[in-house]
Protein backbone atom coordinates (compact mmCIF):
# COMPACT_ATOMS: atom_id res chain seq x y z
CA UNK A 1 0.00 0.00 0.00
CA UNK A 2 1.29 3.38 -1.08
CA UNK A 3 1.62 5.95 2.35
CA UNK A 4 1.80 9.51 1.85
CA UNK A 5 2.84 11.44 5.19
CA UNK A 6 1.00 14.72 5.12
CA UNK A 7 3.12 16.75 7.85
CA UNK A 8 6.95 16.25 8.05
CA UNK A 9 9.27 19.12 7.91
CA UNK A 10 13.13 19.48 6.31
CA UNK A 11 15.40 22.52 5.46
CA UNK A 12 18.12 23.47 3.22
CA UNK A 13 21.15 21.62 4.65
CA UNK A 14 23.19 24.62 6.51
CA UNK A 15 19.94 25.83 7.86
CA UNK A 16 18.90 22.43 9.18
CA UNK A 17 22.38 22.28 10.91
CA UNK A 18 21.09 25.44 12.93
CA UNK A 19 17.71 24.99 13.39
CA UNK A 20 17.35 21.23 14.48
CA UNK A 21 19.28 22.60 17.70
CA UNK A 22 17.98 25.32 18.44
CA UNK A 23 14.01 24.19 18.03
CA UNK A 24 15.11 21.09 20.25
CA UNK A 25 16.22 23.76 23.05
CA UNK A 26 13.08 25.52 22.25
CA UNK A 27 10.78 22.74 22.69
CA UNK A 28 12.25 20.65 25.17
CA UNK A 29 12.54 17.43 22.90
CA UNK A 30 15.36 15.83 20.22
CA UNK A 31 14.30 15.24 16.77
CA UNK A 32 15.01 11.95 15.42
CA UNK A 33 16.51 13.47 12.29
CA UNK A 34 18.84 16.13 11.42
CA UNK A 35 16.37 18.02 9.52
CA UNK A 36 17.86 17.48 5.81
CA UNK A 37 16.09 16.26 2.66
CA UNK A 38 18.49 13.42 2.45
CA UNK A 39 17.18 12.31 6.09
CA UNK A 40 13.88 12.34 5.27
CA UNK A 41 13.99 10.00 2.34
CA UNK A 42 15.83 7.57 4.17
CA UNK A 43 13.84 7.40 6.90
CA UNK A 44 10.55 6.76 4.52
CA UNK A 45 12.13 4.60 2.38
CA UNK A 46 12.84 2.68 6.33
CA UNK A 47 9.27 3.29 6.85
CA UNK A 48 7.71 2.34 3.23
CA UNK A 49 6.25 5.29 2.80
CA UNK A 50 5.68 6.38 -0.67
CA UNK A 51 5.17 10.36 -0.45
CA UNK A 52 5.51 12.96 1.89
CA UNK A 53 4.79 16.59 2.35
CA UNK A 54 6.94 18.83 3.73
CA UNK A 55 5.96 22.12 5.89
CA UNK A 56 7.70 25.14 6.16
CA UNK A 57 7.18 28.00 8.32
CA UNK A 58 7.71 31.17 7.82
CA UNK A 59 8.52 33.03 10.77
CA UNK A 60 9.51 36.27 8.92
CA UNK A 61 7.70 37.91 6.26
CA UNK A 62 10.76 38.17 4.30
CA UNK A 63 11.38 34.50 3.94
CA UNK A 64 8.56 33.27 1.59
CA UNK A 65 10.65 34.08 -1.60
CA UNK A 66 13.57 31.60 0.14
CA UNK A 67 11.42 28.85 0.84
CA UNK A 68 9.82 29.19 -2.10
CA UNK A 69 12.96 29.01 -3.86
CA UNK A 70 14.20 25.78 -2.38
CA UNK A 71 10.56 24.35 -2.25
CA UNK A 72 10.95 23.95 -6.01
CA UNK A 73 14.45 22.85 -5.57
CA UNK A 74 13.24 19.59 -3.76
CA UNK A 75 9.99 19.02 -5.37
CA UNK A 76 9.32 15.63 -6.72
CA UNK A 77 7.36 12.70 -7.12
CA UNK A 78 8.32 11.68 -3.37
CA UNK A 79 8.17 15.38 -1.85
CA UNK A 80 5.43 17.53 -1.83
CA UNK A 81 6.64 21.17 -0.42
CA UNK A 82 3.90 22.94 1.22
CA UNK A 83 5.00 26.80 1.27
CA UNK A 84 3.68 29.60 3.90
CA UNK A 85 3.22 33.17 4.25
CA UNK A 86 3.31 35.13 7.07
CA UNK A 87 0.67 37.46 8.53
CA UNK A 88 2.51 40.05 8.74
CA UNK A 89 3.48 40.82 5.41
CA UNK A 90 1.14 43.15 3.72
CA UNK A 91 1.63 40.93 0.46
CA UNK A 92 0.58 37.90 2.24
CA UNK A 93 -2.59 37.45 0.14
CA UNK A 94 -1.38 38.31 -2.78
CA UNK A 95 1.47 35.91 -2.02
CA UNK A 96 -1.13 32.67 -2.21
CA UNK A 97 -1.91 33.63 -5.83
CA UNK A 98 2.00 32.94 -6.03
CA UNK A 99 1.86 29.38 -4.82
CA UNK A 100 -0.95 28.81 -7.38
CA UNK A 101 0.58 29.76 -9.96
CA UNK A 102 3.84 27.70 -9.36
CA UNK A 103 2.37 24.71 -9.42
CA UNK A 104 2.61 23.98 -5.37
CA UNK A 105 -0.59 22.12 -3.75
CA UNK A 106 -0.68 24.15 -0.57
CA UNK A 107 0.52 26.20 2.35
CA UNK A 108 1.32 26.01 5.73
CA UNK A 109 0.53 28.25 9.09
CA UNK A 110 1.28 28.06 12.57
CA UNK A 111 -0.33 30.29 14.71
CA UNK A 112 2.58 30.04 17.25
CA UNK A 113 5.22 30.57 15.31
CA UNK A 114 4.03 33.20 13.30
CA UNK A 115 2.03 35.21 16.35
CA UNK A 116 -1.56 34.93 15.37
CA UNK A 117 -4.62 33.62 16.08
CA UNK A 118 -6.36 31.40 13.78
CA UNK A 119 -9.73 32.69 13.91
CA UNK A 120 -8.57 36.58 14.18
CA UNK A 121 -10.02 39.10 11.26
CA UNK A 122 -6.13 39.68 9.78
CA UNK A 123 -5.96 36.29 8.43
CA UNK A 124 -9.60 36.08 6.64
CA UNK A 125 -7.88 37.71 3.16
CA UNK A 126 -5.32 34.93 3.21
CA UNK A 127 -8.05 32.02 3.54
CA UNK A 128 -10.14 33.84 1.15
CA UNK A 129 -7.20 33.38 -1.24
CA UNK A 130 -6.31 29.81 -0.16
CA UNK A 131 -10.50 28.67 -0.74
CA UNK A 132 -10.81 31.17 -3.95
CA UNK A 133 -7.59 29.00 -5.64
CA UNK A 134 -8.65 25.67 -4.40
CA UNK A 135 -5.08 25.40 -1.94
CA UNK A 136 -4.81 23.34 0.95
CA UNK A 137 -4.12 25.05 3.98
CA UNK A 138 -2.35 23.31 6.91
CA UNK A 139 -2.35 24.69 9.87
CA UNK A 140 -1.18 23.64 13.53
CA UNK A 141 -4.13 23.17 15.98
CA UNK A 142 -4.03 22.27 19.60
CA UNK A 143 -1.29 23.48 22.11
CA UNK A 144 2.43 23.19 21.08
CA UNK A 145 4.87 22.26 24.08
CA UNK A 146 7.26 25.09 23.18
CA UNK A 147 4.63 27.89 23.86
CA UNK A 148 2.89 28.96 26.81
CA UNK A 149 -0.76 27.73 26.83
CA UNK A 150 -2.22 30.44 25.66
CA UNK A 151 -5.32 28.98 22.92
CA UNK A 152 -4.84 30.35 19.50
CA UNK A 153 -6.05 27.11 17.27
CA UNK A 154 -8.44 25.75 19.48
CA UNK A 155 -11.58 23.60 18.42
CA UNK A 156 -13.54 26.46 18.41
CA UNK A 157 -12.25 29.01 16.79
CA UNK A 158 -11.50 26.48 13.81
CA UNK A 159 -15.04 26.07 13.99
CA UNK A 160 -15.46 29.73 13.32
CA UNK A 161 -13.29 29.44 10.40
CA UNK A 162 -14.56 27.01 8.97
CA UNK A 163 -18.01 28.27 8.90
CA UNK A 164 -16.63 31.44 7.69
CA UNK A 165 -15.16 29.49 4.93
CA UNK A 166 -17.05 26.59 4.06
CA UNK A 167 -14.93 25.95 1.16
CA UNK A 168 -11.54 25.73 2.81
CA UNK A 169 -9.72 22.74 2.57
CA UNK A 170 -8.29 23.31 6.04
CA UNK A 171 -6.06 20.32 7.50
CA UNK A 172 -5.99 20.17 11.56
CA UNK A 173 -2.81 18.56 12.81
CA UNK A 174 -2.60 16.55 15.43
CA UNK A 175 -6.30 14.90 15.01
CA UNK A 176 -7.50 18.56 15.88
CA UNK A 177 -5.74 20.06 18.60
CA UNK A 178 -2.77 18.59 20.53
CA UNK A 179 -4.21 18.48 24.23
CA UNK A 180 -7.05 19.39 23.41
CA UNK A 181 -8.49 16.63 22.61
CA UNK A 182 -11.59 16.62 24.83
CA UNK A 183 -13.00 19.85 23.22
CA UNK A 184 -12.07 18.21 19.42
CA UNK A 185 -14.53 15.27 20.40
CA UNK A 186 -16.96 17.65 21.36
CA UNK A 187 -16.65 20.48 18.03
CA UNK A 188 -14.54 18.44 15.71
CA UNK A 189 -15.59 14.93 15.36
CA UNK A 190 -18.49 13.73 12.89
CA UNK A 191 -18.01 17.13 11.24
CA UNK A 192 -16.22 17.22 7.90
CA UNK A 193 -12.92 18.33 8.57
CA UNK A 194 -9.53 16.83 8.07
CA UNK A 195 -7.53 15.35 10.96
CA UNK A 196 -4.02 14.78 10.54
CA UNK A 197 -2.75 12.41 13.19
CA UNK A 198 0.53 13.49 13.76
CA UNK A 199 2.42 13.30 17.64
CA UNK A 200 -0.99 12.61 19.18
CA UNK A 201 -1.16 8.77 19.83
CA UNK A 202 1.43 8.82 22.36
CA UNK A 203 -0.14 11.65 24.05
CA UNK A 204 -3.25 10.88 24.23
CA UNK A 205 -3.16 7.03 24.54
CA UNK A 206 -4.15 4.21 22.75
CA UNK A 207 -7.81 4.06 23.65
CA UNK A 208 -8.80 7.92 23.24
CA UNK A 209 -7.01 7.68 19.98
CA UNK A 210 -8.67 4.96 18.42
CA UNK A 211 -12.37 6.29 20.22
CA UNK A 212 -11.51 9.45 17.44
CA UNK A 213 -10.23 7.77 14.33
CA UNK A 214 -13.34 5.02 14.19
CA UNK A 215 -15.54 7.94 15.17
CA UNK A 216 -14.86 10.84 12.52
CA UNK A 217 -15.56 10.62 8.88
CA UNK A 218 -13.01 8.09 7.48
CA UNK A 219 -12.76 10.26 4.16
CA UNK A 220 -11.34 13.10 6.52
CA UNK A 221 -8.58 11.11 8.53
CA UNK A 222 -5.30 11.52 7.07
CA UNK A 223 -1.64 10.11 8.05
CA UNK A 224 1.25 12.34 9.74
CA UNK A 225 4.45 12.03 11.54
CA UNK A 226 5.66 15.53 11.85
CA UNK A 227 9.02 14.07 11.20
CA UNK A 228 11.99 14.67 12.54
CA UNK A 229 10.10 15.30 15.61
CA UNK A 230 9.00 11.75 15.49
CA UNK A 231 10.33 8.53 14.08
CA UNK A 232 8.02 7.42 10.35
CA UNK A 233 8.49 4.22 11.11
CA UNK A 234 7.53 3.84 14.89
CA UNK A 235 5.19 6.02 14.40
CA UNK A 236 3.48 3.79 11.52
CA UNK A 237 3.34 1.57 13.85
CA UNK A 238 1.37 2.68 16.52
CA UNK A 239 -1.30 3.33 14.15
CA UNK A 240 -1.65 0.26 12.50
CA UNK A 241 -1.79 -1.40 16.42
CA UNK A 242 -4.86 0.81 17.30
CA UNK A 243 -6.38 -2.22 14.49
CA UNK A 244 -9.46 0.66 13.18
CA UNK A 245 -10.23 -1.34 10.35
CA UNK A 246 -8.65 -2.18 6.79
CA UNK A 247 -10.72 0.42 4.59
CA UNK A 248 -10.41 2.78 7.21
CA UNK A 249 -7.10 2.57 7.48
CA UNK A 250 -6.29 2.41 3.53
CA UNK A 251 -8.10 5.96 3.81
CA UNK A 252 -6.21 7.42 6.27
CA UNK A 253 -2.88 6.07 5.23
CA UNK A 254 -3.33 7.31 1.61
CA UNK A 255 -6.78 7.05 0.05
CA UNK A 256 -7.91 10.32 1.21
CA UNK A 257 -4.22 12.20 1.09
CA UNK A 258 -3.85 11.03 -2.83
CA UNK A 259 -7.65 12.68 -3.44
CA UNK A 260 -6.85 15.58 -1.20
CA UNK A 261 -4.03 16.24 -3.57
CA UNK A 262 -4.86 15.79 -6.62
CA UNK A 263 -3.24 12.36 -7.12
CA UNK A 264 -5.65 9.28 -8.26
CA UNK A 265 -5.37 8.31 -11.59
Amino acid sequence: MEIVDFHTHAFPDAVAEKAIPFLEEKGGISAYLDGKVSSLLKSMDKAGIEKSVICSIATKPEQFTPILNWSKSIASERLIPFLSVHPDDPGAAEKVRVVKEEGFKGIKLHPYYQEFNIDEERMFPIYEKIEEYGLILVSHTGFDFAFRRVKKCDPERIVRVLEKFPGLKLVTTHLGGWEDWEEVKKHLVGKPVYMEISFSIGFMGKERAREILTTHPKEYLLFGTDSPWSSQEEYLASLLSLEIGEERESLLLSGNAKRLLGLQK
